[in-house]
């Protein structure tokens, strides 16, 4: 029995839904059961996160009477990737039929990121030695990984701004981008007032209302949509992921091995991949990913940004959606939502118009989460998994 993902469901993204988390939840849950082609209260599993909706919650307003597989993921911005790897697990060894991923959050109206509990791990660290220093946001840690990396390589404003502008290209053509509408000049990006050295305005993700679902189930529906195949999904850590500021390596992050398990698993390599979905918390990070993934050579990334291979029509178009940079920030399931609507169009029919990946097969998926966890999946449509 092999895993698929049989149905994706999303809501609007803006600033101010006016509506709960819960509402937003089951609007998404019930998109992603219509489109698997299956009743709501068919689902029997449910992945979800830390400081958002439980499983009880799930199950009490979609009415699922029958919930006998649940988990929960800490692993921050990396759990919506490493959500497939238990939602596979369930499927394939029968503990669950129908397993729902859910993400629902009001992002920007029901408070900022620095006002939200943390779920970063070991908070003596944070609240005893970083805090007290005023080092407390997510721009700050993050920005310290990226000075590191000019420490040791090239890295231009010019480098980092090619990430920020090709997701928001990619938005242009994407009607459900928050930023839908509001192109972006590399003049633009580089007067973007200063957050965190090097981070600029432009260099940080969006703050989000909204909801994404995805279900994964042991076989298609009949008459739904094209099934989409998890191929190989891995999760790693970085030595110390409880702590970055004493980490020997601060560029050693849990992508590299978790990837690495993939490539190993899945006989494919990063030539293999038609499109990426890289989680986009900061440009760098897009760049960090590329290189920790094998798409592109250590030191490089910046270089292969820049050359236009992350943009529609390059060797590798990233984010197609715009990504958490231009599209929304839902934790990063609006990237494996969008991997398999690709994989779809990859099949022929209409697609995603004008940001479809002609004949799309295969789509590599990375999270980012917490002080530097990781994970990757590869997801592959009919014509991918006859390779």
């Amino acid at each position: 029995m092999s895993a698929v993902i049989s149905g994706v469901g999303e809501t609007d993204y803006s600033k101010r839904s006016g509506r709960t988390t819960t509402h937003l939840g089951m609007r998404a849950a019930l998109a992603a059961a219509r489109d698997a082609g299956i009743d709501a209260r068919e689902i029997d599993g449910v992945v979800g996160f830390p400081h958002s909706l439980s499983s009880e919650d799930v199950a009490a307003n979609l009415g699922l009477h029958a919930l006998r597989y649940s988990v929960t993921v800490a692993m921050g911005g990396a759990g919506s990737v490493a959500a497939l790897g238990h939602a596979r697990l369930a499927v394939e060894s029968g503990a669950a039929r129908h397993v729902l991923i859910l993400r629902a959050r009001n992002g920007c109206s029901g408070g900022r990121i620095h006002e939200r509990p943390s779920q970063l791990p070991a908070q003596h660290f944070r609240t005893q030695l970083e805090h007290p220093y005023g080092w407390n946001t997510a721009a700050q840690r993050y920005a310290m990984i990226c000075r590191r990396y000019l420490h040791e390589h090239e890295l231009t404003r010019e480098q980092l701004g090619a990430v920020a502008l090709a997701a928001r290209a990619h938005a242009q053509l994407n009607p459900r981008a928050m930023t839908h509408g509001r192109e972006l000049t590399m003049e633009q990006y580089l007067a973007g007032r200063m957050i965190a050295d090097p981070y600029h305005l432009f260099d940080c993700c969006l703050e989000t209302d909204g909801a994404c679902a995805v279900i994964v189930s042991a076989r298609a529906a009949a008459d739904g949509p094209p099934p989409v195949r998890v191929l190989g999904v891995a999760e790693g850590r970085p030595r110390t992921p409880d702590d970055l500021t004493n980490r020997p390596d601060l560029l050693a992050i849990g992508l590299a091995p978790a990837a690495a398990a993939v490539w190993e698993r899945t006989g494919l390599a990063p030539a293999d991949m038609d499109a990426a979905m890289v989680y986009d918390c900061f440009t760098f990070e897009v760049i960090h990913q590329l290189e920790a993934a094998g798409f592109a050579p250590e030191g490089g990334g910046g270089k292969f940004a820049a050359s236009g291979a992350i943009r529609l029509g390059g060797s590798l178009p990233v984010n197609t959606h715009g990504g958490l940079l231009s599209e929304g920030h839902l934790s990063g399931l609006n990237h494996v939502v969008e991997a398999v609507r690709q994989l779809r169009g990859g099949l022929g029919g209409t697609g995603l118009g004008a940001r479809q990946v002609e004949g799309a097969r295969h789509v590599a998926v990375t999270g980012w989460g917490d002080l530097g966890d990781g994970s990757f999946a590869v997801l592959a449509n009919e014509r991918g998994t006859a390779r």
